[in-house]
């Protein structure tokens, strides 16, 4: 505890003194922030009540939650505003010397003055607090004053060059208005050009009406013409449709006589044609000329034409027949079907349940199996035993899975059954032009999931 000075009345003692307005607000947020650093240094036991919850708080946080009570202390508890006035002597000692003695700093900042002389409250501190806040007052004034002339300086020079520029856009307008104008007399001459080339337009039309009129008057008089003469031309053409009627009659009752001869001389050559038959013993014919054109034997199936047949794309069933042809060999799209199935899993369990399925499904159908993994997410070499009959492969560096599974499948024998498993669009039309069938991802995953 520091010693009270001599002219320093208690906390309790009568005619204390008290301010005549109320405490600016700069010097209340100076006095809570400096209560807020010292309430971390008393015990539980010393704090009032309503503030021995913000103990523990750090100084920023009591002054955010316990501003308001913390002032409320320091004005009805005398003796907790006595520990945080001998906190304050402890933190501030200069200062808080000078405010005992009743004097004002000169190079202090007059907020701190009036916060530490509210809390000490030594003899005269009113009108300390007072001083201390007209002061601080008086410093904000002279800031303002000197902000407010920064501002009118800073607004005469805008207005300055609102000014200026505004004398360049009215000369500029000027210039665009003189241009304006020309361009109007311009427009002037162009529009009496125009309308005298409308006028010698409307004098041609004239002209050219006429002409029509006269054009027409010799039109309606070839038409009727050419009516007269057309008459005339379909008197004749019936005559003439006549004429050849009966000529047709004619050729009609000749070509009855050549007809009847015609038939006999068939007749003749078919009788002799059945009776060389019977003379040669000819035998009933066994093979046709279809029988001669190469094409696929009923039984031979390809991977196309079980695509052809009743089964589901999503039947599990429809994988089962694929493997069942003779030789065929599935080709997985490894990540692209794991990341359709389990895609929650890492990398490597998804691997090795991949894998693991695979097996069972290579030692089912008698199938040659490849798994394909991109290798571009791998950052080191896989240590992996591959299953018996499955063979895994990794694509190279700068090379995708979807690359490697094409070069697969074009490394094939034209007619070999190859099924490719893969849900990527781009990789199903790529295989399926090389001959492959495409399966989707979740086909697989149904398969594999019924064993």
């Amino acid at each position: 505890m520091v010693e009270r000075t001599g002219g320093e009345r208690g906390p309790d003692e009568p005619g204390e003194e008290a301010l005549d307005r109320p405490l600016p607000e700069k010097v209340r947020r100076r006095v809570v922030a400096l209560t807020g650093d010292a309430l971390g240094g008393l015990t539980v036991a010393e704090l009032p009540v309503p503030l021995r919850q913000y103990a523990r708080f750090t100084p920023q946080r009591r002054v955010r939650f316990a501003g308001n009570a913390m002032a409320a202390a320091l004005e009805s508890d005398p003796a907790f505003r006595q520990r945080i006035a001998d906190r304050l002597c402890e933190a501030l000692p200069e200062l808080a010397a000078s405010v005992r003695g009743g004097t004002f700093p000169a190079a202090a900042d007059p907020v701190d003055v009036a916060a530490v002389a509210y809390v000490l409250r030594p003899q005269g501190w009113a009108k300390l607090v007072t001083a201390a806040t007209e002061e601080a007052q008086r410093t904000q004034a002279e800031r303002a004053g000197e902000e407010a002339e920064r501002e009118l300086a800073r607004l005469r020079e805008e207005l300055a060059q609102a000014r200026a520029a505004e004398r360049a856009h009215t000369e500029g307008l000027r210039a665009e208005l003189d241009a304006a104008r020309k361009e109007t007399d311009s427009l002037h001459r162009r529009l009496r050009s125009a309308l005298s080339d409308v006028k010698r337009g409307e004098a041609a039309v004239r002209k050219a009406r006429a002409e029509l009129e006269e054009a027409r008057a010799a039109a309606a008089a070839e038409k009727a013409a050419a009516e007269s003469e057309a008459r005339r031309l379909r008197s004749r053409l019936a005559e003439a449709e006549a004429a050849l009627e009966a000529g047709r009659r004619a050729v009609r009752e000749g070509r009855s006589v050549e007809d009847m001869r015609l038939r006999l001389l068939l007749d003749t050559v078919l009788d002799a044609a059945q009776g060389l038959r019977r003379e040669l013993a000819l035998p009933p014919l066994t093979h046709r000329p279809a029988e001669t054109v190469d094409a696929v034997e009923p039984g031979r199936m390809t991977p196309k034409d079980i695509a052809r047949r009743a089964l589901s794309e999503e039947d599990p069933a429809l994988l089962d027949q694929l493997l069942a042809l003779p030789q065929a060999h599935l080709v997985v799209d490894g990540y692209n079907v794991t990341k359709t199935g389990y895609p929650s899993l890492p990398l490597e369990k998804q691997r090795l349940r991949l894998l693991g399925g695979l097996a069972g499904l290579a030692a089912q159908t008698g199938a040659e199996v490849t798994c394909v993994f991109d290798g571009a997410e791998l950052a080191a070499p896989v240590l992996l035993a591959p299953p018996r009959g499955v063979r895994v492969l990794f694509s190279k560096p700068g090379q995708t899975a979807d690359e490697l599974i094409r070069r697969l499948v074009r490394a094939e024998p034209p007619g070999r059954p190859v099924v490719v498993v893969s849900a990527d669009r781009e990789v199903a039309d790529g295989v399926a032009a090389a001959g492959a069938r495409p399966v989707a991802s979740v086909l697989l995953l149904r398969r594999l999931g019924r064993t």
